[in-house]
């Protein structure tokens, strides 16, 4: 347990840290969302260890949240922890002139576990960085700029990840876009072979996490697959947060048993602990786009001995603590839990989906989770909405989780759902 004062930050009392904290986001941070997240009652966090956050009066909260998907393995797994500290010893950061050890042994373990004949991959630090590669990668190996995407996908904020995303409030606001990108219906084989025609790629994810967690068709991927090749594109599976356990299997394309050329992965692939991501190819697809210009594609950051030891690390955790089979009993565990609130009350949950811990309650009017998610805070579980669809309730909790966390942040829910009820009736 760490000292007060440390778990303070150096600050005199619970209450001056507050104060410090809000004043630098006023000032320093981002204004308005200092004022929300003051009215909305937001502590601070100091600690974090497995499932679990403290506040600064030392408070534990349940991460349901999980970073948006970064914390697979929890926070600060021990054996992560552990690998990057020691690696801090050695080299922290490649000099990049000279062979990388942990890239290569991080490049191979990757190949090993992806799907199929998925071997050559790009190291980056974030999940919309390995979306602009894989476009980037899709347009050069094709010779072709069109690149269709979904509506309500979400796959970063950068402006080509932007651009191929498929929600309008945020793209509006930085129009004109990079021109050649198109968006179909998700879950819809049937528009796929007019929309992929002369296309370099479809980018897709397994279930559209920021969309509302919408899991498309058993099926869908497959068809997918069928239609980039009979159009002659390539098929990018967004994996940034369907990845690596989360829905119950190794990546979300396993559901399908489908092989993409393209896979975008981040979030979970340190296990929370350093910022890195990935992009992972067929060698015949990188070497149509790289073999005579293999620094045409490049990062500074990318690749770094910290993060690579990070993602070994996690990579391993992953695979011998068989944590993709403990989302899958988990998760279904916590839609059951969820549904059963959905029947007891229909006039505030219209739908419970998901895949492993990757799990949505949908509300039947958005106005209810302003009182949801606060109750859910006091009872010590927290929780947050999905970008593009406010009335989705997203619960996606570390992949270590137990049965009796899955318990406690389905009662806190409870908790929740009848504070909207007392304080909003029904709503239309």
């Amino acid at each position: 347990m760490p000292k007060t004062q440390d778990a303070l930050y150096g600050a005199q009392s619970p209450q001056a840290l507050v104060d410090e904290v809000y004043e630098n986001y006023k000032k320093y941070v981002n204004p308005p969302l200092a004022r929300v997240m003051r009215l909305s009652g937001s502590p601070v966090e100091v600690r974090a260890q497995g499932s679990t956050i403290w506040d600064q009066a030392g408070k534990a909260y349940l991460d349901f949240a999980g970073g948006y998907g970064v914390f697979t393995l929890g926070h600060s797994h021990p054996r992560v922890v552990a690998a990057v500290k020691a690696q801090l010893e050695l080299m922290s950061l490649s000099g990049k002139t000279m062979f990388n050890v942990l890239l290569g042994r991080v490049s191979k373990r990757l190949a090993e576990l992806a799907p199929g004949d998925l071997t050559i991959s790009f190291w980056c630090n974030s999940g919309t960085e390995a979306i602009e590669g894989a476009i980037k990668l899709a347009r050069i190996a094709t010779g072709r700029p069109k690149v269709v995407g979904t509506i309500n996908a979400y796959h970063g904020k950068t402006l080509g990840a932007l651009s191929v995303s498929g929600r309008p409030a945020f793209q509006d606001p930085f129009r004109p876009l990079l021109d050649a990108f198109e968006h179909v219906s998700y879950g819809d084989a049937s528009v796929l072979d007019e929309a992929l025609r002369d296309a370099a790629a479809f980018i897709v994810e397994p279930v559209q996490g920021e969309g509302g967690v919408n899991v498309p068709p058993l099926g869908y991927l497959d068809a997918v697959r069928d239609a980039c090749d009979r159009a002659g594109a390539l098929f990018i599976a967004d994996e940034v947060q369907t990845g690596l356990g989360r829905c119950g299997t190794r990546f979300g394309c396993d559901r399908d048993n489908v092989i993409p050329d393209v896979m975008t992965l981040a979030k979970g692939l340190s296990g929370g602990v350093i910022p890195v991501g990935a992009f992972i190819a067929r060698t015949e697809v990188w070497n149509r786009a790289y073999g005579k210009a293999p620094l045409l594609h490049t990062s500074t950051f990318g690749g770094n001995e910290l993060a690579c030891a990070a993602a070994l690390a996690a990579m391993d955790v992953l695979e011998e603590d068989h944590l993709a089979e403990n989302a899958q009993v988990r998760g279904e565990q916590l839609r059951a839990g969820c549904r059963e609130l959905q029947r007891e009350f229909p006039e505030i949950i219209a739908d419970v989906r998901g895949l492993g811990l990757l799990c949505g309650v949908e509300l039947t009017n958005e106005g209810y989770g302003g009182w949801i998610i606060p109750e859910m805070l006091k009872h010590g579980v927290t929780a947050a909405w999905t970008l593009n669809m406010q009335r989705v309730i997203r619960l996606e909790p570390p992949l270590i989780v137990t049965a009796d966390e899955v318990n406690r942040a389905l009662a806190a829910l409870r908790a929740g759902v009848q504070t909207s009820r007392e304080n909003l009736g029904r709503l239309s």
